[in-house]
């Protein structure tokens, strides 16, 4: 089954390589903990807007990335046509959240504004850099935001926006 909509995917990691001879890759995960996306028998794997799903036969945390095994992925050179290919599953898979929390996805294309109602643009992407999660910007021009206490004011899902407290614009 190909599937063409992201809106109802949630992308929780990206394939970086085949491991081993048998099939298996190597997933660099998005999720906060490590092993996020072992609760999920089945993954979206997809590029470019086109998905496709599968099922999982095996998958495992292996320091800071998890491996897998697919159904259909034999060898070490069906798992390398991977390479590179994001691993989401449906938001309907996932458990609701309550209270203030969301998940990341839920943060991409959101309108970014100062606390003056100035726009900056909207969120495009979220990087992981270890030391905090940033936000890439896409508006006149790219600005990187970190999302830390005291930059990020409020994030209103409802009203998809994001109110920081940034001056910077270089």
């Amino acid at each position: 089954m190909v599937q063409e909509k992201r809106s109802a995917l949630v992308i929780m990691g990206r394939i970086s390589a085949p491991y081993g001879l048998k099939g298996w890759i190597k997933i660099q995960p998005f999720t906060q903990a490590v092993d996020g996306l072992l609760d999920y028998p089945e993954w979206w794997i997809g590029d470019n807007g086109k998905w496709q799903q599968h099922r999982i036969l095996e998958c495992a945390v292996h320091g800071s990335l998890v491996v897998a095994h697919l159904e259909g992925f034999n060898d070490r050179d069906a798992a390398a046509s991977l390479r590179g290919r994001d691993v989401a599953v449906s938001r309907e898979s996932m458990p609701e959240i309550q209270g203030p929390e969301f998940y990341w996805n839920d943060l991409l294309e959101l309108e970014v504004v100062r606390e003056d109602n100035s726009r900056l643009g909207r969120v495009s992407k979220i990087l992981e850099t270890g030391a905090n999660s940033v936000l890439v910007v896409t508006g006149d021009k790219e600005v990187l935001i970190p999302f830390v206490e005291g930059v990020i004011v409020q994030v209103d899902l409802k009203a998809k926006k994001l109110t920081v407290d940034w001056d910077q614009t270089d």
